[in-house]
């Protein structure tokens, strides 16, 4: 059960000056470019999977949805390369088809992100920062493009050195036991969320028990090595046909790590056979949420972790500042993850943060944590 206790908000109270938005960018620029600084330009602009984006795509993708939202929305200028604006339009131009189009090669996609920051260091000179929410949405914007950047360069075995630092996971393995109450589900007001993130409502719950941590390589290895790719009845219908078509077995990275790092790069079908095949389940996201604002688990951000929830709306929802970051994409088709991964910016991983995707996907960095009905 759900009660709506505040609308949502879009300001961030009080909100920063002009000189600490700009140095929150440039840090966050600085991150992206040391990203890639050891790439060749065929690395940078070729595709290494069909479901990712070229590199050097995200890097023009970045440059203009900044200018979009702080120099032309924000401060009424026109568009540095109106010419663009559909090429690097996320929905306008499909991952699909990224590949394929004319795109700014790598050093162009560079030179259109020196060009972009500096129009956007004479608007917010000009014109201030306003409440504050789009300046925090455009950082946080590259920051998560950062990481969806590293999943391409996952895939293509580029990771930096020292990437992933996924190391052992610390303490036992053992159940917390959370007892029926309610919580307060959802961010704060006062400052920066999504929409997707608010408004903050009451939620009961229903006693349940939720593993400390995540489950480990280790487990994920026994769980194969007991035949848990070839048993169906651990596996839901869709699951089981997805298995099937793609000839789906433990991903590289799960058998390459050491028995005790968290498994990475699962699938939501592979997550939710995994617990059936443990006699358990995936935690709601309002489960995950109120045992992760208690401070009851270990290991959160090291891996995202599914929930069984599908992507939707909370009650009151309201799309802010565009309907393409949230509301396109609900209904059944993508489940909720939740806490982060090894990857993601801290500025971005809060408890109240939602991340989606669909359950055949691999290339996030995603494993899981078990959860059950009260005993």
């Amino acid at each position: 059960m759900a009660t709506t206790t505040a609308t949502a908000t879009a300001r961030i109270d009080p909100p920063p000056g002009p000189a600490q938005v700009l140095a929150a960018l440039e840090e966050a620029r600085r991150a992206t470019l040391a990203l890639v600084s050891g790439l060749s330009v065929e690395d940078l602009e070729r595709v290494h999977s069909p479901i990712m984006s070229p590199l050097a795509w995200d890097l023009g993708h970045i440059a203009a949805y900044e200018d979009l939202w702080l120099a032309h929305r924000h401060a009424g200028m026109p568009l540095l390369r109106p010419d663009l604006a559909d090429l690097y339009d996320a929905f306008e131009t499909p991952r699909a088809v990224r590949g394929e189009i004319e795109a700014l090669g790598a050093g162009e996609a560079r030179e259109y992100l020196e060009a972009v920051r500096a129009r956007t260091a004479d608007a917010l000179t000009s014109q201030g920062v306003g409440d504050g929410f789009v300046c925090e949405m455009v950082l946080r914007h590259e920051l998560q493009h950062s990481e969806t950047m590293r999943q391409t360069l996952a895939i293509a075995g580029l990771l930096p050195p020292g990437e992933p630092p996924l190391g052992p996971l610390e303490g036992p393995e053992e159940w917390i036991e959370v007892p029926a109450g309610a919580f307060a589900m959802g961010a704060r007001q006062g400052r920066f969320a999504y929409d997707n993130e608010q408004p903050r409502h009451t939620v009961e719950t229903p006693a349940f028990r939720i593993a400390r941590r995540p489950v480990s390589c280790g487990s994920w290895m026994r769980f194969s090595e007991d035949g848990g790719y070839e048993r169906p009845e651990w596996w839901s219908p869709e699951g089981w046909a997805f298995k099937q078509e793609h000839g789906i077995a433990p991903h590289p990275a799960v058998s390459a790590s050491q028995p005790q790092a968290p498994a990475c790069h699962v699938s939501f079908y592979e997550a939710d056979a995994f617990a059936r095949a443990h006699g358990a389940r995936l935690p709601t996201e309002a489960e995950w949420e109120r045992a992760a604002t208690a401070g009851v688990l270990a290991a959160v951000g090291q891996v995202w972790e599914w929930t069984q929830t599908r992507f939707h709306g909370y009650p009151g929802f309201v799309a802010h500042p565009y309907r393409e970051y949230s509301e396109v994409f609900f209904g059944e088709s993508y489940c909720v993850l939740r806490g982060g991964s090894w990857a993601t910016a801290p500025r971005v991983a809060s408890l109240s943060f939602r991340n989606w995707d669909l359950p055949v996907r691999r290339q996030i960095f995603a494993g899981l944590r078990l959860a059950g009905d009260a005993s």
